[in-house]
């Protein structure tokens, strides 16, 4: 790909005592970073990629074996994002870095084809968006995805895909095609509905309307569409009118199936938010720290009173019994509802490979009280 105006970034060497470096390289097969006034304030790092199959760790409750992540790093810049530690790992911080320094797999397609193509791949389900997001607004430049999804449907390996960029509206017709051979999932993120909030948290993605508006296009388009309406924000998002406008939208637009949850602050996303809640909400930084003392989740009896709504707006606007409700049963060990995904985003079990639309079954679900806990 070709970039208008671009800048190549110096070697930290060459910028010393002139400011912060750009990057603290070197990056494992790092071909160039590049900065350009389309992007402004983001460098994108280029490497090429030796392996892009990643095998979900021994353990995990995730309801796949295999992830491809083309980007690391996101320009979504969401406050609240669980994967900002795994930055940390390429020697980037996990606040602003994780926003501006994006690393950019430029031979993910073929690299996969090539990992497909072996004699040992067992054809599992590859997950795509479990990381960070695909189809970020780099996607439009460097075109990664169409490569992906047709190195995945050519070897016939089902694929799922989990999104807050409404580029995936580009690659429709290609999803389409692929779910004429191999089965295919999709999910949105969407967890609100007021635009001004949703720019103050994920100031780089598309509004919670473009994002509607794309779940109606993947179902006129005949393809599933699970919704993942995480992160529910205490005191900012749980109010019965928040709530009641999120599950109203998502069912209009047609979504298939929705998993909703509290916020997750797991280590390098607890210090961004909480400092971002500090500076922008300070009347709930202590209630923020009483919810979730030194741990990642919220307390029980939260989670509880969520559950609770939750499924009353779940089952008023029809979404009652469909598969994915994160805290189902309220476990003493949460993680088990980080691997709760809701109906349509995952591939179909022996599924032909043929989209459809999938309706929700029904089940009775208790309300919850109406009322919520004054005790955070």
């Amino acid at each position: 790909m070709r970039w208008d105006a671009q800048a190549l970034m110096p070697q930290p060497a060459e910028t010393a005592g002139t400011g912060p470096s750009p990057a603290l390289l070197p990056l494992a097969g790092l071909v160039r970073s590049v900065t350009t006034p389309e992007f402004a304030g983001i460098t994108f790092h280029e490497v090429t990629a030796k392996s892009v199959l990643n095998k979900v760790v021994a353990g995990s409750r995730m309801p796949f074996e295999w992830t491809v992540n083309p980007y690391r790093g996101c320009s979504h810049a969401c406050v609240y994002c669980f994967a900002r530690k795994s930055h940390t790992y390429l020697d980037f911080d996990a606040g602003l870095d994780f926003d501006s320094q994006v690393v950019v797999k430029v031979n993910a397609a073929e690299v996969l084809r090539k990992e497909l193509a072996k004699p040992s791949w067992g054809r599992h389900q590859v997950a795509l968006g479990t990381n960070t997001d695909p189809y970020q607004r780099a996607e439009g430049r460097y075109k990664l995805m169409p490569g992906i999804i047709s190195a995945l449907a050519d070897s016939g390996t089902p694929l799922s895909i989990l999104t807050k960029g409404t580029l995936l509206a580009r690659d429709i017709p290609l999803l389409k095609r692929a779910a004429a051979q191999v089965p295919v999932g999709v999910g949105i993120s969407l967890a609100m509905t007021d635009e001004a909030l949703s720019e103050a948290v994920e100031p780089g993605t598309p509004g919670p309307r473009a994002r509607l508006k794309l779940i109606s296009r993947l179902r006129d388009a005949g393809l599933p569409c699970g919704v993942m309406a995480m992160p529910i924000l205490p005191w900012l998002s749980d109010s019965d009118d928040a709530l009641d406008a999120l599950f109203g939208s998502l069912a209009a637009a047609g979504a298939t199936g929705v998993t909703a949850g509290a916020l997750y602050l797991k280590p390098g996303t607890r210090e961004w938010f909480m400092q971002w809640i500090a500076a922008n909400h300070p009347e709930l930084a202590g209630r923020y720290r009483r919810l979730y003392g030194t741990g990642s989740y919220a307390s029980k009896e939260y989670r509880a009173w969520l559950a609770g709504r939750i499924r009353h707006f779940k089952e008023r606007h029809g979404f009652s019994g469909s598969h994915g409700f994160s805290h189902r049963d309220l476990e003493d060990d949460p993680r088990g509802e980080e691997a709760q995904y809701p109906a349509g985003s995952l591939p179909p079990a022996g599924g032909s490979g043929a989209a459809s639309r999938q309706a929700g079954n029904t089940q009775s679900a208790a309300e919850g009280q109406r009322q919520q806990p004054t005790l955070f």
